[in-house]
């Protein structure tokens, strides 16, 4: 089912905008702090996306523990973020043969706005055994989705007119996208072919993002505004071969202002790399 995502260029992992809006520098003479500046370009309205701070603390913690993946990593977004200088306070928790564990804090002008905590390991080492009766959910080809240009005149675009839709290449399955044109399916679900606008390659990092950088699901019910995360763990089963993404989610109950999200994202060889589940808010405009 593998898929051919369109564009001009391709930038390699190190070198993509999403590499260089997720740097992250030592401060001197503090172990394990860094700083960081978020960039406007991965803002919803004025916040910067879950997805994206999550994959910046977790470079943080990749400097300091000894493996190179994480498994799984949860995080609690305190306050919303903005564009700007960061500070990024890691510790090690533990440090094993074949797992490491550490949490990381991330604050803007002295408040704590979000606090993570994972587990690292090297995805290349776990043995190739696969006994799951998960299936990759049926999506249309790449061609047949549609994407931000494809809202029809006077509805608002598809994924949404954020700054981080610039940097995204999501072609949304048209069964999830009835919201952009006021007919929300009601079954709170999205789907859809998932990139980096610049043709990057995905890796963990990256995964990060694409859990968390969908349309909500919140949409698809019939309700508008925003949709702050609360809480997001996110589970690593493999690292993604080249080629694009298939990001799936769904969610089963809102109730009390609160839903939760549960996604799966496979890559182009039909292999199940995450698994993510969060709670989020629901703004309603």
């Amino acid at each position: 089912m593998a898929q051919t995502v369109a564009g001009a260029g391709r930038a390699a992992i190190g070198d993509s905008e999403f590499d260089r809006d997720t740097a992250i520098t030592p401060r001197p003479g503090e172990p394990g702090a860094f700083d960081a500046e978020l960039s406007a370009g991965w803002t919803i309205i004025s916040a910067v996306n879950g997805g994206y701070l999550l994959a910046t603390a977790a470079r943080a913690l990749g400097a300091v523990l000894p493996h190179p993946d994480p498994f799984t990593i949860t995080a609690h977004y305190l306050t919303p973020s903005t564009p700007g200088p960061a500070e990024l306070r890691t510790e090690v928790v533990r440090t094993g043969r074949t797992m490491s564990t550490g949490q990381v804090s991330l604050r803007q002008d002295g408040t704590e706005r979000l606090r993570a905590t994972a587990t690292y390991g090297d995805l290349t080492a776990l043995p190739d055994d696969v006994r799951t009766s998960a299936r990759p959910f049926a999506i249309p080809p790449y061609a047949a989705c549609v994407g931000t240009d494809d809202a029809p005149e006077g509805h608002r675009p598809i994924p949404g007119s954020t700054a981080i839709a610039d940097r995204l290449d999501i072609r949304l399955d048209p069964a999830t996208a009835g919201w952009a044109v006021g007919a929300p399916s009601g079954r709170g679900e999205m789907r859809a072919w998932f990139g980096l606008a610049d043709g990057r390659d995905h890796d963990p990092l990256s995964v990060l993002l694409a859990v968390d950088a969908l349309p909500p699901t919140a949409f698809d019910l019939g309700l508008t505004g925003w949709v702050p995360t609360v809480e997001l763990t996110v589970h690593l089963r493999a690292r993604p071969v080249p080629g694009p993404l298939r990001v799936g989610i769904t969610t089963r109950n809102l109730a009390g202002g609160f839903l939760e999200e549960d996604a799966e994202v496979w890559d182009s060889s039909d292999r199940l790399v995450a698994q993510s589940r969060q709670l989020a808010r629901v703004l309603v405009a």
